[in-house]
C-alpha cells in the first residue's frame, strides 16, 4: 500500500489518500488536488489512527520538535492542581480545565508545559497578560520566550501570543506547535478567534478560564477537548482563595434624579409595549435598536432608554457611598468597577484616582499597576480592562459602581480581589441604583454559586 503523505497548508491538513474511513470524518475530498484537506486542528486524531491502525505515513506536516522544558518554579502543586493536570493527561492531554481567578490556573499551564516538552503557544486576549506570562514562563523554563501581538513577531520555543495575533498567523504557522494553551478560552468561541484553534495541529491542547458558560460553550470542547477539571471559588474560599464578603448596598435617587428616571423609562416602555418589543425572545434587542432608528419617535425613546440607564449608573448618592466606603477601607488597596469609561474618567476626576481603560496607553497601564502593586496608589478606577486575568493580589476591596447582566463579569471581578494574602478578608461592594432596573439586573449576574449565600442574607432583609 502506498505511503500515506501529511502536508500542512494553510491552516489545513492535505492527506494524500485514505486508506481508513476512521480518518473520513475529519476530511473531505478536495477536487481541485483530489487529496483530502480538513482543519489543521483535526492533525493528532489523524496521526494516531494511522498509527494505531498500522498504516504507514509520512508526515510532512509538524515542524515542532520534542523538547526539554525543565520547570524551574519550586512551588509544589496544591491538591487542586494536580487533580486538574492529572484529569488533562488521562484525556490524552487535551481538554478545558476550569479554576477561579487567583487558583493558579497558570501554573497548571505550567506544569503542562514541563510534561509534554514540545513547541508550545500560549494564548491571551491582551497585551497586558501576554507580558504577564512572558514574565513568568522566562522564570519558569530561563528561556527566551517568543511574542505574537504588540507589533513583534518573533517564534520561539514557548511563545505568547494575543488572540488577535493568533487568528491572523496560525494559517501560516500552525504547525510549529506540538501544545497550544489558551488562557481565558471562553474567547475561542468567537468567529475570527476560533481560527487560533482550528489553524493549529497542535495535538495537545489545554484550555483555562473561570467562567466557561456561553451559548457557544459546546465549541470550545470541539476545538480544545472536553472539560476535565471544574473548581469553583467556594470550594477554594479560605484556603487556596482568601475568605471574602459580598455587600449590596441600595442607593437612593434623589428627588429630581428619580423624577427624571420615571419620566424617561415611562417614555422608554411605552415606546417598547407599542411596538411590540419582547426583549427575552431572539432578536428582541436588535428589533429595538431598528425600530429606534426607522420610526418617527424611536429616536426620542432611544433617548430616554439611553437616561434612564445612566442615572442610576452614577448617581450623586453612588459618589457619597463611594466616599465612605472608601474612608472605612483607608488602609487597604481597592478597585472601582463601572460599567463604561466615560463614569470610569467621572469617579478619577471626583476623587483624583488613577483611571485604566483600553484607551490607557500601555507604558502608563503598567506604571499605574506597578504603583498599585507597591501600595503608592491605593486606588484604582476602571471600566472593564481589568476584569480578567491581571495579577493583582494586593487588591481586598472591590466597588461595582455599574455594570452589565453577565454573570462571567460579575465572577471576574469578585475573582479580582480573591488573591490570597496574610490576613486577608476581601469584600465586595455592590451599588444599585434602589427602584430601578438596576435592580433587576443585579439579579441576573448574581447567579452563580459564589453569591449563593449572600443572594438568600440579601433578600431577608
Amino acid at each position: 500500500m502506498e505511503k500515506v503523505k501529511i502536508h500542512f497548508e494553510n491552516g489545513t491538513v492535505r492527506v494524500s489518500h485514505c486508506p481508513s474511513d476512521k480518518i473520513l470524518k475529519y476530511l473531505r475530498l478536495d477536487k481541485r488536488t483530489n487529496d483530502y484537506r480538513g482543519y489543521a486542528m483535526n492533525y493528532g486524531e489523524i496521526v494516531k489512527t494511522l498509527f494505531n491502525e498500522k498504516i504507514e505515513f509520512e508526515d510532512n506536516a509538524k515542524l515542532f520538535e520534542k523538547q526539554n522544558f525543565v520547570l524551574r518554579d519550586a512551588l509544589s502543586p496544591r491538591p487542586h492542581q494536580s487533580q486538574a493536570i492529572q484529569s488533562w493527561r488521562e484525556n490524552d492531554s487535551k481538554g478545558v480545565v476550569v479554576m477561579p481567578t487567583g487558583s493558579g490556573k497558570s501554573f497548571v499551564a505550567r506544569l503542562a508545559i514541563s510534561m509534554i516538552n514540545r513547541n508550545t503557544l500560549v494564548v491571551a486576549p491582551t497585551l497586558d497578560l501576554v507580558s504577564q506570562w512572558e514574565s513568568q514562563l522566562s522564570q519558569s523554563f530561563n528561556t527566551k520566550i517568543g511574542i505574537l501581538g504588540g507589533g513583534q513577531k518573533n517564534i520561539e520555543k514557548i511563545t505568547v501570543s494575543t488572540y488577535d495575533s493568533a487568528a491572523i498567523t496560525m494559517e501560516y504557522s500552525g504547525n510549529k506547535f506540538g501544545l497550544v494553551i489558551f488562557d481565558e478560552c471562553h474567547h475561542l468561541t468567537g468567529e475570527v478567534y476560533r481560527k487560533a484553534a482550528q489553524f493549529c495541529i497542535a495535538p495537545f491542547r489545554l484550555g483555562l478560564t473561570a467562567t466557561p458558560e456561553s451559548e457557544n460553550e459546546f465549541l470550545l470542547y470541539e476545538l480544545i477537548g472536553k472539560k476535565v477539571f471544574h473548581t469553583q471559588i467556594n470550594e477554594l474560599e479560605g484556603s487556596v482563595l482568601a475568605p471574602y464578603k459580598v455587600e449590596r448596598i441600595d442607593i437612593e435617587l434623589t428627588q429630581d434624579e428619580q423624577q427624571k428616571y420615571d419620566a424617561a423609562r415611562q417614555i422608554y416602555l411605552s415606546f417598547v409595549r407599542r411596538m411590540g418589543i419582547n426583549f427575552s425572545a431572539a432578536g428582541g434587542w436588535n428589533r429595538f435598536i431598528l425600530m429606534c432608528f426607522t420610526s418617527s419617535d424611536g429616536r426620542k425613546a432611544f433617548e430616554a432608554y439611553r437616561t434612564q440607564k445612566e442615572i442610576p449608573q452614577i448617581c450623586e448618592n453612588k459618589i457619597v457611598e463611594i466616599r465612605k466606603i472608601l474612608r472605612k477601607h483607608a488602609r487597604e488597596q481597592c478597585i472601582i468597577f463601572t460599567a463604561d469609561n466615560d463614569m470610569a474618567y467621572k469617579i478619577g476626576r471626583m476623587f483624583f484616582l488613577p483611571v485604566i481603560t483600553h484607551n490607557t496607553k500601555m507604558q502608563e497601564r503598567k506604571d499605574f499597576l506597578d504603583k498599585f502593586r507597591e501600595k503608592k496608589y491605593p486606588v484604582l478606577v476602571t471600566s472593564k480592562v481589568l476584569n480578567e486575568g491581571v495579577d493583582v493580589p494586593q487588591a481586598s476591596v472591590g466597588i461595582i459602581v455599574s455594570g452589565s447582566g453577565s454573570v462571567r463579569e460579575h465572577v471576574q471581578r469578585l475573582g479580582r480581589i480573591l488573591r490570597p494574602s496574610a490576613d486577608k478578608t476581601a469584600v465586595l461592594y455592590e451599588l444599585i441604583g434602589k427602584g430601578t432596573a438596576e435592580f433587576s439586573t443585579s439579579q441576573r449576574r448574581r447567579k452563580h454559586s459564589a453569591y449563593e449565600r449572600f443572594n438568600s442574607l440579601h433578600n431577608k432583609k
